[in-house]
């Protein structure tokens, strides 16, 4: 997929604006009042975004300008749904949706073919979730999902399997004030990288380096094999912030193995 070449979709992308955020701010209570003519120059001073994004499937043999609409198709969907009371940067969550459309887009084009009955109970599944979390600012299980469109879970379950294509490890999931979590950080993994370089040393050392909830979550992280997010549940903050300790208490845990 060639994504160097200056036009896409008739575009010129070497002349695409870039808003301010006081024009973002200004333009936006102008979308929220009704004006369309607003709303285009927001995409438009957003293109740029759905090209960081179409970046990341360079691998992919789909056509650039194909994925560029998709992408544009998911930046709409962002601007009409986006809730500026999140107190979240527009492409924070914009990000996100924009990569849900092109993966929408190619598992519908994937040669493996995926039945329209299986797709149609993973796309109700989807939306399901979206609303609901949207809602009540928390994800669903699968029987709360199941409960909302009236289809059995296993069934749930069996679709959104048949509809996922394989994504590396190191592929971003979400991003927040510049820390950003990785499908690696959501697996358990009792035999990470980290859990053989400490049990290797002196471990109890550098672990009375660390205050109380960064040992926590180490112990939790790599001695029990539970994921950030599984972590975050229990001590009650946001996987972000898991995150970020757990950099911080390896980052010290080093500087002292270092000396």
């Amino acid at each position: 997929m060639a994504l160097n070449k200056v036009e896409i979709c008739g575009v010129n992308t070497s002349r695409l604006p870039v808003l301010t955020n006081d024009e973002k701010e200004f333009l936006f209570q102008r979308i929220q009042a009704g004006d369309e003519e607003a709303r285009e120059l927001y995409i438009k001073g957003n293109l740029r975004l759905v090209l960081s994004v179409i970046k990341r499937f360079s691998s992919s043999s789909e056509n650039a300008d194909d994925l560029f609409q998709i992408g544009c198709i998911g930046l709409m969907k962002a601007i009409d749904n986006f809730d500026t009371n999140l107190n979240v940067k527009f492409s924070t969550y914009a990000v996100p949706m924009i990569i849900g459309e092109i993966r929408r887009y190619l598992r519908d084009n994937n040669s493996i073919r995926v039945s329209r009955s299986l797709r149609d109970t993973a796309y109700k599944a989807i939306y399901a979730k979206e609303n609901y979390t949207k809602k009540y600012q928390k994800e669903p299980t699968i029987h709360e999902i199941a409960q909302e469109i009236g289809i059995p879970k296993e069934e749930i379950v069996y679709a959104m399997d048949a509809i996922q294509s394989p994504v590396s490890l190191y592929d971003p999931v979400y991003s927040e004030g510049g820390d950003t979590l990785y499908v690696m950080d959501q697996i358990s993994d009792k035999k990470s990288r980290e859990e053989n370089w400490v049990e290797s040393i002196s471990l109890s050392e550098a672990m009375k380096r660390l205050n109380q909830r960064e040992k926590h979550i180490i112990e939790m992280r790599f001695f029990e094999g539970k994921t950030q997010m599984e972590v975050a549940s229990e001590i009650g903050i946001s996987q972000a912030q898991v995150s970020r300790l757990e950099k911080s208490a390896l980052k010290t845990m080093r500087n002292y193995l270092r000396v």
